[in-house]
């Protein structure tokens, strides 16, 4: 199977759906705030961060609330980039949401010190392409961190998950369907994501599993 491109399988994040995914997603508010912490300790002070389709915005907004960034976040979705911006409106927040694609970044060459992709990666539809971009945005010694779902997750670790949540009955049965009948077929496995990272220039990743999912750390 080819990883260098394929077709887009998610939902198309505009309109009704990315104001449901919106909602949805900010009950597990909590999970932005603990990766915020965990991440933080990995950018220097007043560093550049960019947040590759970060949706409505949570994580940017939690980790802006921890430091002096420069943060921007890129968004293939204008529905995303519109609420994102509103989201850090409401918290008062200098954040610079933007549209655009992973593939094909609009910024210069070494511009970030850290990037940072969650829960999108696998719907990408020319994944090696964009870790390349993440390698070409980012200054030399700086760090790129993609966090997914893992193809080989059990229905016991996703039920864990969506009761981790805290959604309505109605939320956590839309979700669950989400995970087995989208999420699940587009996710890749460990393997397949150190073979993409092997056709890029950073050549190579180093992997933690977590829960669901895996963090990819990848150094320039």
């Amino acid at each position: 199977m080819n990883k260098t491109m394929k077709a887009y399988k998610g939902l198309p994040m505009e309109g009704v759906i990315a104001s449901w995914y919106a909602k949805t997603t900010f009950k597990d508010i909590n999970r932005h705030k603990i990766v915020a912490k965990q991440l933080v300790e990995k950018i220097p002070a007043n560093g550049s961060v960019l947040e590759i389709a970060p949706g409505p915005g949570y994580f940017c907004i939690e980790l802006a609330k921890l430091g002096d960034f420069q943060i921007t976040g890129l968004d293939i979705s204008k529905s995303f980039v519109e609420i994102a911006r509103r989201n850090a409106a409401k918290e008062a927040l200098k954040i610079d949401f933007r549209e655009g694609n992973a593939s094909a970044m609009p910024f210069s060459s070494e511009t970030f010190d850290f990037t940072f992709c969650q829960a999108a990666f696998k719907n990408f539809s020319e994944p090696v392409k964009a870790i390349s971009e993440m390698y070409r945005v980012l200054k030399s010694g700086g760090v790129a961190v993609i966090a997914d779902m893992r193809n080989d997750a059990s229905a016991d670790d996703i039920q864990r998950e969506i009761q981790g949540m805290n959604l309505d009955r109605i939320n956590a049965f839309l979700v669950k369907w989400t995970f087995d009948h989208m999420l699940l077929k587009s996710a890749y496995s460990i393997e397949e994501i150190k073979a993409m990272a092997a056709q890029t220039p950073f050549g190579k990743c180093k992997i933690e599993v977590k829960g669901i999912g895996f963090q990819a750390w990848l150094e320039r």
